[in-house]
């Protein structure tokens, strides 16, 4: 380990900027930007693709196929990585974004829309979590604070210019250039990666063993039993279909455990809450679950509780992207040794806003709901650069860049099954039958007290990341 946990050096952003790193930061910014802004963009002219090719019914599928898309990819980058360097894969993955943005352009329906949708999602998934390796391979970790908070930047201004794109094109042209607007961009940067990208990444012991690929079935069956529990829910199909995704899930980790390092797709024990890695992982899974509820559901229960309109709703839920960016912004100066304070304090706000949205989003008022979600965003903008660098830095070298591949991929996992699990508590609260905004408010209570319970299930990770000491743990026997 060469890593210093008690460095104190301070890094301005006058220096930061300076640096002969930023052409590399900036094309990690455009690749997250595709991914986040895109997602955004698509759920603001959903409306106007029903009117005008119809398939209302398959609507739940634009965000299911992308996200699926998105974590069977983002399971496999590091390794690609670390066999091909950046230049090649990330090449490949915005490749695969901007034909999926133009098949999307041209759908006459929607399936084959869908079908666009699912591109964009494997390219997209890839940009994002091979950006997340970028950081933790191509700057050095005195650096990494600030790279990490300029991405959360950005992803925070997604919030807000993704949506008034779509909106944009929706009424001054037509939903189809929004999808060329971004394929446009996917295939510049495809053009600047192949020619101007920095090679790194390729690890000296990636070997070259067969593809994983049985495993990414076995992924992909989890993720879209998971997503079709979430779209359709019905108490009894959707317990099976969630418990056959965890099964798929289980069967996926065990797998994974006995490849060889060469060709694993997680780190080590990736669940353990004894090791970094694991208590990492198993952290951000358990958030994942319990904070998706806001989301999912929130929009529906403000309008039907409170009369919000869907702008007022859609700000709203966009304070949680602005808080992440504010606090990133505020502690991204942080040296190492503050890392065990910040994260700590990062993720109690986080799971001290799920009892706040318990009783904000039944009891109103709406600017109360909005200070709520700036604080569940703030807490993760306060911990997020922080638990990539230090579990980075506690873990074994060669662990670093499928740490750094396996945080958005677990992270959107979670949010899935949340989806299926919360998607479940509220049925059986009388979600779809609630008339009065008295019905309503009983089903937001229920539903946000179903997300204590994931939410308490983070503290054990966090325990063991903050706990946790270089390299003294044995991890040679499971090599």
């Amino acid at each position: 380990m060469t890593s210093d946990l008690s460095s104190d050096d301070h890094i301005s952003w006058s220096e930061f900027l300076g640096a002969v790193h930023v052409p590399s930061l900036l094309l990690v910014c455009l690749a997250v930007w595709l991914h986040a802004a895109d997602s955004l963009m698509v759920a603001t002219m959903l409306p106007s693709i029903v009117d005008e090719i119809g398939g209302a019914a398959l609507v739940g599928w634009s965000i299911a196929l992308y996200e699926l898309g998105s974590i069977v990819t983002g399971a496999a980058s590091a390794l690609l990585v670390m066999r091909h360097g950046f230049r090649a894969p990330m090449t490949v993955a915005a490749l695969i974004f901007g034909t999926g943005c133009l098949l999307s352009a041209l759908s006459p329906t929607m399936p084959l829309m869908l079908s666009g949708r699912l591109l964009q999602g494997l390219g997209g998934g890839g940009l994002v979590a091979m950006g997340f390796v970028a950081v933790s391979v191509l700057f050095p970790p005195r650096y990494t604070a600030r790279a990490m908070a300029a991405i959360s930047a950005l992803w925070g201004m997604s919030a807000f210019t993704g949506p008034l794109i779509g909106g944009l094109f929706v009424e001054f042209a037509s939903w189809r250039w929004g999808f060329v607007f971004f394929g446009a961009q996917a295939f510049g940067l495809a053009i600047w990666i192949l020619l101007r990208a920095p090679v790194g990444g390729r690890s000296a012991d990636a070997g070259h063993a067969g593809f994983p690929a049985l495993r990414l079935v076995l992924l992909l069956a989890a993720v879209l039993f998971v997503a079709i529990a979430g779209i359709d829910v019905q108490p009894f199909q959707t317990t099976l279909l969630i418990l056959a995704g965890l099964a798929a899930f289980l069967l996926f980790l065990h797998q994974d455990s006995q490849a060889s390092r060469d060709t694993r797709l997680l780190p080590a024990a990736p669940f353990d809450p004894r090791r970094p890695a694991g208590a990492t992982l198993s952290m951000i899974l358990a958030l994942s679950v319990a904070t998706i509820a806001i989301t999912a559901f929130g929009p529906l229960m403000m309008t039907a509780i409170h009369g919000a309109s869907a702008l007022i709703v859609g700000y709203i839920v966009a304070c949680s992207s602005i808080g992440w960016t504010v606090t990133a912004l505020l502690v991204s100066s942080a040296p190492e040794r503050r890392d065990p304070v910040l994260i700590t304090a990062g993720i109690a706000l986080v799971v001290l806003s799920i009892p706040a949205f318990l009783y904000a989003v039944p009891n109103g008022p709406l600017w109360l709901i909005a200070v709520c979600a700036f604080v569940e965003g703030g807490g993760f903008g306060m911990a997020w650069t922080f638990i990539l660098r230090r579990t980075t830095a506690l873990s074994p070298p060669e662990e670093a860049q499928r740490i750094a591949g396996a945080l958005p991929t677990v992270q959107r996992f979670g949010y899935a099954l949340g989806a299926a699990y919360i998607g479940i508590v509220a049925n059986a609260a009388g979600f779809f039958e609630m008339s009065t905004p008295e019905e309503a408010r009983d089903v937001a209570q229920v539903v946000f007290l179903a997300c204590l319970p994931p939410a308490l299930l983070a503290l054990p990770g966090l325990w063991g990341l903050v706990r946790a000491r270089p390299e003294r743990l044995a991890y040679s026997h499971l090599q």
